[in-house]
Formats: C-alpha cells, sequence, structure tokens
C-alpha cells in the first residue's frame, strides 16, 4: 500500500457563526497570557484543572462545579464543610455558592433513575447550574412511557430532578471528521474519523464513535476502496461509544489537528476533560463547523436497541451539549478552540435547524481504555495515495471521488424503518460552492485547503437510520440502484 497522509477534515460548509468565533484564533498561542496573572479570570481549560484539584480539596463537600463563560469563573458547588477549606477554593479563585443537593445524593438519584426509568428515548445528566439532575425524553417518549419517567422524577422528591420535552428522537448519528466507509452484506457502512492517536504499540491509528466499530470491522476511504484499516477494539452499547481503528499501513502519517475549512486547520495540543458551561465546536461532514455549550457531564442516554424492538442500547459517561448535529455526524470531532481533544460525537436528537440535545464519548476515557495517545502515528513519508502533496496541491485520494456527487436518496428509509435526522441525508449535499473545506472526506489525505471540488459524499445519502444507526448495514434508500450506504 502507498504511503498514506490522513487528515482529520471534516466536510461540508462551516457555519458561519462558529467559523467567526474560533478561525481567527485556530492556531494562537496557548501560553495564558494575562489570564494566568488573573486567578479568577479562567480559560475553560483552566477551569477544569482548577475544578478536580478543588474536587480533591473539598471532599464530600464537593458538589460540582460549572465554568461561567460571561464572567470566566470556575463556580464551585458546596454543601457543607470546613470554612478554612472554602475560603482556600476562593482563594484558588473560584466563585464558591451553597446548595442543597450533594454529588453523592445526585448519583443516587441517578441510579434510581437508571432501576425506574430506563426508557429509549430518555437521557439524564447533572446539571451543576441547577444542583439537579436534568432528565430529557424524546418525542418518541409518550403514553405509559412518559408517565413512567414522570413518576420516576417525582419519586426523587422535590428539587432534585427536572424532566423535559425534545424534539425529534435520540440516535446514532453519523460522521463529523473525514468520511470512513465500510461493505457489508447487503450494502455500505459509513461512519467518521475522530482524532489520529497512536496505538499502544505505536502504531497509527484514529479513534471513533464505538456503533461504527460494531457495525463492522474494516474501513476504507472511499466507499468502495479497499480497506485502510481495521478495528481494533470497540464499546458499544455500556460504558461508553467508543473504537480504536489502526491504520493498516504502518507508514500512515496521522496529523493531530482538525480541519474546519476555508484553509484552516486547529492544531490538536492534548486531550481535555470537558467543563458544563464552556464553548465547544463540533465539525461535521453533515453540517459543517458548530459551536455550543457544555450542558451535562457523565450523561446517560437510552437509545432504541437496533437488534431488539422492545430493547435499550443504554451508555453512560456522555458529555452533553446543546450544539446541534445530524446524520451524517458520528464519530466526529468536539474540541475546543485552543485546541484540546474534547469527544466523539455518539447521537442526540433535533438538528441543525431546530437545535437539540447531542451526546459526545470524552476523549480522555477513550484514549485511557484503549491505551493509546493522542497525535500522529507512523514514520513515513507522509505522501498522500497517488502521490499528491497534501500542502495545497489538490490531488485528493481518489482523485475526488464523485465530487458533490454523492447519491442523494433524500427519503431513503432507514432499516429497521426509523426517520432520518432532519429528514433525508445532507451527508451527500456537502456544498460544492464551498470550496476551501469541501475536498474529497475520504478520510486518508483530503487536501486541507479544499481544492477538491466537493466533498466526496459517495452514496452518503442513503439510510439515516432514525432508531440508531442500523448496525447490519443492509439500509435501502439508494436511488440508482446501487448499494446503500448506510450512516453511523
Amino acid at each position: 500500500m502507498p504511503k498514506r497522509k490522513a487528515a482529520i477534515a471534516a466536510g461540508g460548509v462551516a457555519a458561519l457563526g462558529a467559523a467567526a468565533i474560533l478561525l481567527p484564533h485556530a492556531n494562537a498561542s496557548q501560553d495564558g497570557g494575562a489570564n494566568a496573572a488573573a486567578p479568577k479570570t479562567l480559560k475553560a481549560t483552566d477551569a477544569s484543572d482548577l475544578a478536580a484539584k478543588l474536587q480533591g480539596l473539598l471532599g464530600d463537600a464537593f458538589a460540582g462545579s460549572y465554568y461561567d463563560s460571561g464572567k470566566q469563573q470556575l463556580v464551585v458547588n458546596v454543601v457543607s464543610g470546613d470554612n478554612n477549606l472554602i475560603v482556600q477554593a476562593k482563594k484558588a479563585g473560584a466563585a464558591v455558592r451553597k446548595v442543597e443537593n450533594s454529588t453523592a445524593e445526585l448519583k443516587a438519584a441517578a441510579q434510581t433513575l437508571k432501576s425506574k426509568a430506563t426508557v429509549p428515548g430518555t437521557s439524564w445528566a447533572v446539571d451543576p447550574r441547577t444542583n439537579k439532575i436534568q432528565v430529557t425524553a424524546d418525542s418518541s417518549v409518550t403514553g405509559a412511557k412518559w408517565d413512567r419517567v414522570e413518576s420516576a422524577v417525582q419519586d426523587l422528591g422535590s428539587g432534585m430532578a427536572t424532566v423535559k420535552k425534545s424534539a425529534g428522537k435520540f440516535k446514532p448519528l453519523v460522521s463529523g471528521g473525514d468520511a470512513i466507509f465500510s461493505q457489508v452484506q447487503g450494502g455500505n457502512v459509513r461512519c467518521s474519523l475522530g482524532f489520529n492517536v497512536t496505538a499502544s504499540d505505536g502504531s497509527p491509528a484514529f479513534l471513533t464513535a464505538g456503533h461504527c466499530g460494531v457495525a463492522a470491522k474494516d474501513w476504507s476511504d472511499s466507499q468502495n476502496g479497499q480497506p485502510i484499516a481495521t478495528v481494533d477494539q470497540a464499546t458499544f452499547p455500556g460504558e461508553g461509544d467508543f473504537s480504536l481503528v489502526k491504520y493498516n499501513d504502518a507508514t500512515t502519517q496521522a496529523p493531530s489537528e482538525v480541519n474546519v475549512g476555508n484553509g484552516q486547520t486547529v492544531q490538536i495540543n492534548q486531550a481535555a476533560d470537558a467543563t458544563v458551561g464552556e464553548t465547544v465546536f463540533r465539525m461535521g461532514s453533515t453540517t459543517g463547523l458548530h459551536n455550543g455549550q457544555v450542558t451535562g457531564l457523565d450523561a446517560t442516554v437510552n437509545f432504541q436497541s437496533e437488534t431488539d424492538p422492545n430493547g435499550v442500547d443504554t451508555v453512560t459517561g456522555l458529555i452533553q451539549t446543546n450544539v446541534c448535529a445530524e446524520a451524517g455526524d458520528s464519530g466526529g470531532s468536539l474540541f475546543t478552540q485552543d485546541g484540546n481533544a474534547l469527544g466523539l460525537t455518539s447521537g442526540g436528537s433535533g438538528d441543525c435547524t431546530s437545535g437539540g440535545e447531542t451526546f459526545f464519548q470524552p476523549v480522555t476515557k477513550a484514549l485511557q481504555a484503549t491505551g493509546a495517545t493522542l497525535g500522529a502515528g507512523g514514520n513515513g513519508a507522509g505522501d498522500q495515495a497517488g502521490g499528491g502533496d497534501q500542502a495545497g496541491g489538490g490531488d485528493q485520494a481518489g482523485g475526488g471521488d464523485q465530487a458533490g456527487g454523492g447519491d442523494q436518496a433524500g427519503g431513503g428509509d432507514a432499516a429497521g424503518g426509523g426517520d432520518a435526522v432532519g429528514g433525508g441525508d445532507a451527508s451527500g449535499t456537502a456544498d460544492p460552492s464551498a470550496g476551501a473545506g469541501a475536498g474529497d472526506q475520504s478520510g486518508a489525505g483530503a487536501d486541507p485547503s479544499g481544492t477538491g471540488t466537493g466533498a466526496d459524499q459517495s452514496g452518503a445519502g442513503a439510510d439515516q437510520s432514525g432508531t440508531g444507526a442500523d448496525q447490519s448495514g443492509v439500509g435501502t434508500g439508494a436511488d440508482d440502484g446501487s448499494a446503500a450506504t448506510e450512516n453511523h
């Protein structure tokens, strides 16, 4: 196999609002500047580090924390404790407030919800801003199911939890970084590359969603191409949604960066834990660049089972955000303005018109579980397949396969009958007028300058598995008679 240079490049058009916030600072220095001299004015990453330290200092009195982005302060909740410790917390730069519910009480309440309210289409996470558990039920939770959830919340007692409805249905989404494909019986599966990493044995690899790794083992950078990577580990459902996929060519060059379009990249410097309240960015081949805030941590999501109509695929330990996403974004990158890798797109509800809830696998936990480290692996010369120089040469792996012409099976019904997020796949319709950033998103060597004419969305307009991406990969709906591509 030729030496490859694999780029983290998410296709589609960068949303202008998010780009305006992110791009001027995409590769800015991270030396802290004046913020380091002002203890009570913190960047979100520094606030996360401080929160971890104060959690150890306060012990049982610690009841969560969040980042006040307006004041650029860390707010720490305390229920009781030594006043001297609280004084130390304030001196360290945190704003301290007293709350009613302890961490132990909130965790116990979450366990009660697990036993009483594990219904497909529900989720819950602690919201430190309200000091309560926020329970969310999607549009499929009606009738007796809604009554069950509402009753479980009421049984927790006043002031412990709230419940709200969400538009759309919770489902694993599909593709956020470079599009990757796998051929399975009955069609193709399409997911997205999240972050390049180095496996514990030193080989180049990448992280993506676990439901992608469960769906198929061998992955290519084009719809019908030869496999370039093989799943090494995959977790879904259960304690996370992540896969480690190793490149088959040990000389693959896998830069640690996210391509955000218009020739701009964000260098990924480290993995970090998310903080409630911080601004985050998600890049997706369907919807481009979008930003929002972290709204909850250690979230539990109950997806409808893809193998049992009456079953539930429960995933725990996720990051909850209000960043929009649509089918075609699973596995993709959640990151910060200053280059911290936070998460891998797992699933959610809603779309980028009406909004919704979106969930992400924490990168730190995925790295710990797989033994991988963030950053590039491989030792080759770094030429792309086909010999094109990545630095603006415009030579795309596969020659811009189906540039802008991905099969748009708009209404392709998901295997199992789920409805598509946003109705029909946008991931085959990356705006070719975007130019920069809309080049071949075929996984290994997409030109970050975006000089390709339209994302390689080969067949990506097929099945949008509304009930959670169908693991069988047999979605129908391709309008040209070709094998369908099922998005995850």
